[in-house]
């Protein structure tokens, strides 16, 4: 398991799209451009009736962008093509017609908060930890600030966006209405997971679909939104502050 991937199984009708990469499931460009595409794809596919999202490894569930991408931008044009890898998957999710059910079995920063606030019903275990660190390198969660917001309110989305420095708890999360269930371990959540998207493959797809535009009803304005946030990370990565900040992550 030392090679990043995305890859995809198809269980009772449901669909498991998984991504890994060694560096606590932090995205790249290339493996984000992959996960959007394989979840539009896995929207079009008439063998499945839910998407179930989820991460390889134990311990995180995404850590966000990959730094040492970012590390190496050094325009604004890379830049907002770097962060609008996070806003391209954020938007396959919100356009796919399927339930997106979210499987968080660890620790989730920045962006990963992003992806799991994108799913339509998400379920973690009580090591998911939930921290948006943007500002600590001198950026901020525009890209996925949308889709946190939609989950926890402005108010739940400013507190962990301003406090950069602080995982909040699990129950915390759940409190503010982004996780639905919190269970002790992983083999409970994956359980749980399975049980309760087999059963929605009973239903109605047509129902579940039209049930998905309402749920996501005020967003059709997101591709535009989440590319001009793009651009704003792009630039700032760019300023003096940001830049002296990454050169301890090298």
């Amino acid at each position: 398991m030392s090679d990043p991937y995305v890859k995809q199984t198809i269980e009772n009708q449901v669909g498991y799209i998984e991504f890994f990469h060694p560096a606590h499931n932090s995205l790249p460009g290339d493996i984000l451009a992959k996960l959007a595409n394989t979840i539009s794809e896995a929207g079009q596919n008439d063998a499945i009736k839910v998407i179930v999202l989820k991460s390889g490894g134990d311990r995180a569930f995404c850590a966000g962008a990959s730094f040492k991408e970012l590390i190496n931008i050094n325009d604004e044009a890379t830049g907002k093509v770097f962060f609008s890898g996070f806003a391209n998957v954020i938007n396959a999710m919100r356009k796919c017609p399927k339930f997106i059910i979210g499987r968080v079995q660890g620790k989730t920063v920045g962006g990963g908060v992003g992806l799991a606030s994108a799913t339509d019903y998400c379920m973690a275990t009580k090591f998911a930890a939930i921290k948006l660190s943007e500002l600590n390198v001198g950026i901020g969660p525009f890209v996925v600030g949308p889709a946190v917001e939609r989950k926890l309110g402005l108010s739940g989305m400013s507190q962990i966006a301003i406090d950069a420095n602080t995982f909040y708890s699990p129950d915390w999360a759940k409190q503010k209405g982004l996780f639905t269930q919190v269970y002790d371990t992983t083999e409970e959540l994956d359980e749980a997971v399975k049980s309760f998207a087999e059963n929605l493959c009973t239903y109605n797809p047509e129902a579940m679909k039209e049930m998905k535009t309402m749920f996501w009803k005020g967003t059709e304005d997101w591709d535009t939104l989440l590319a001009e946030r793009a651009a704003i990370s792009g630039r700032l990565v760019l300023s003096e502050f940001t830049k002296e900040t990454l050169k301890r992550f090298k």
